[in-house]
């Protein structure tokens, strides 16, 4: 029968991250990873400040600023009277050293940080092992079956089970955890256009009529994304690639002379926005973080640094318990004490911005309920120095930063 201390179930940045956490703390960890590779095309490659200092604490400073990257650090949209771009967040303006968001293949980030787990005798990470069911004695998580892609199948027993795998994970299906949905308004398109020299730069906006657009600064390409009413995927796909074409010509109009670049409908993916969040993220054996807890709009593109925040939480609380076997429901439950607000505070506002900017974008209106309340919030963020700073920090650090735990940190970053 095999056995680990903690089994961490999906290698995505929050599983990573708690596993090397742990890891570096002593306990024997376990990650499961259904692919055989990291090499997948992820839409959230963005690493946030809150993110680039934990690098830094933990020694991986030097190794993470080698990576091919591309370093942005403002927010535009196109909020002057004329459709002109107007800067509403300046990350730039926060103190450094890490006043900007790091553009990083997400596959690069996932290999340093295995690679850097697997330094310690006590982690161990199984690609090609996909987890299929919990494993329950008495009321008790107790790990996991696995099947592996070659179709073997095993069992995984583990003090403590963490779901990392994201909005589909297994964990969802349990009823005790209350899933709790909210109306989003959107989905989103997903594709990339050439970048050229003279473009604007940064995390850039576009507005235009029933669209809605949001473009990532990747250096020599736009990693866009077009946002579509709820559930209109079919229609639109069926009204040709032209008129979408015109669309996003209409809300970008210095990209009009490139949108040829896409040729047919398989250069843009669909993502099904979802905002949701489980009302408990633990049982007894068994504990929620990420997406599987959470599962957060796009907007403010802040989803996978909040992951992280979860996983440095959930390491924090929990490492001196795995390690000395006591691990039980209290420890689970103080890390979604913890989260919670963080979490509540950051989709009330992704639901406001639903509310106040996406919807009747895309239903044609102004936002803000008209153009002189838009005018007067563009005024009110554009002229105060301090206020222009709430949405730079808000984006770089979250609600709540958090720290690792000191037993995971290098001693020469310790002191």
């Amino acid at each position: 029968m095999e056995r680990t201390t903690c089994c961490v179930v999906g290698g995505g940045p929050a599983g990573m991250v708690l596993a090397l956490l742990l890891a570096r703390a002593g306990v024997r960890v376990t990650v499961l990873e259904k692919h055989g590779d990291f090499l997948r095309d992820f839409r959230g490659d963005t690493v946030h400040p809150s993110t680039l200092s934990l690098l830094d604490d933990l020694g991986l400073a030097e190794r993470f600023a080698r990576l091919p990257q591309r370093r942005v650090s403002t927010v535009q949209l196109p909020l002057g009277s004329d459709g002109s771009l107007v800067t509403v967040g300046d990350i730039a303006a926060l103190p450094g050293p890490y006043n900007y968001i790091a553009m990083v293949p997400q596959w690069d980030l996932l290999d340093l940080l295995a690679d850097e787990a697997g330094r310690e005798p006590s982690f161990s990470l199984r690609m090609s092992t996909e987890a299929t069911t919990f494993l329950h004695e008495c009321g008790r998580v107790t790990g996991v079956r696995y099947r592996t892609s070659d179709g073997r199948t095993g069992e995984l027993r583990a003090a403590l089970t963490v779901a990392c795998d994201g909005r589909g994970s297994l964990a969802r299906a349990l009823p005790e955890l209350g899933l709790r949905r909210f109306m989003c308004p959107m989905d989103a398109w997903w594709f990339r256009l050439p970048r050229r020299y003279g473009d604007p730069h940064g995390l850039v906006g576009g507005v235009g009529d029933g669209f809605f657009s949001a473009l990532i600064d990747r250096g020599d390409y736009w990693q866009c994304a077009g946002l579509i009413p709820k559930g209109t995927d079919g229609p639109r796909r069926a009204a040709g690639l032209d008129r979408f074409q015109a669309e996003f010509a209409s809300a970008v109009p210095w990209l009009a002379d490139r949108v040829d670049a896409l040729s047919t409908w398989d250069d843009v993916k669909l993502l099904d926005v979802r905002l949701d969040r489980l009302r408990r993220w633990h049982r007894p054996g068994l504990l929620c973080i990420g997406d599987a807890a959470h599962a957060m709009s796009p907007v403010f593109g802040i989803g996978i640094n909040l992951a992280v925040e979860d996983a440095v939480a959930a390491a924090r609380h929990l490492a001196g318990p795995l390690r000395d076997g006591t691990v039980g429901l209290r420890e689970v439950r103080a890390v979604q004490c913890r989260r919670m607000p963080t979490t509540v505070l950051t989709q009330g506002l992704q639901r406001i911005a639903h509310r106040a900017v996406i919807e009747p974008v895309l239903a044609g209106r102004p936002p803000f309920g008209g153009a002189a309340a838009a005018a007067r919030a563009t005024e009110l963020i554009t002229t105060s120095h301090r206020l222009n700073k709430v949405p730079a920090y808000f984006l770089a650090y979250g609600a709540l930063r958090e720290r690792p735990p000191a037993e995971s940190v290098p001693p020469r970053a310790r002191a």
